[in-house]
């Protein structure tokens, strides 16, 4: 996001874009590969080997790579399910890829905290079933 300061166009001065550097939400399209790594099984974070590839276009069932075309999405993606599954027990090379990738901090937090009430809720429904 970048802010434009007009004070000083009014002067004659030319405008000066200054960044915003900390983000800590998410954009509809991260929001919805939250979503959408919640089904996602961790065998999803592994690349399926020759053999398996082979026997799924024999037997059927094969779906393909998991993985995304988007590198930070990927990483977002990887983070999430790991999220999703261990909860806040995500391994140190994932947090550090998900930062190689562009996210902060504060992004890690959000998602974090946002999956925790997401399986906390999750696991509410399942009690009274």
């Amino acid at each position: 996001m970048a802010y434009l300061n007009f004070s000083e166009v009014q002067g004659g001065a030319a405008a000066t874009v200054v960044k915003r550097t900390a983000k800590s939400g998410f954009s509809a399209l991260e929001w919805s590969v939250v979503a959408i790594a919640q089904k996602d099984r961790l065998s999803s974070l592994n690349k399926p080997g020759r053999m398996a590839v082979a026997l799924g276009v024999i037997f059927g069932g094969f779906k393909g790579d998991p993985s995304l075309a988007d590198p930070q999405l990927e990483a977002l993606r990887r983070l999430a399910v790991l999220a999703w599954h261990h909860g806040y027990a995500v391994p140190r090379h994932e947090i550090g890829a998900f930062h190689a990738a562009g996210y902060t901090a504060d992004q890690y937090e959000t998602l974090l905290a946002s999956i925790s009430r997401g399986r906390s809720a999750l696991n509410q429904g399942k009690r009274f079933r």
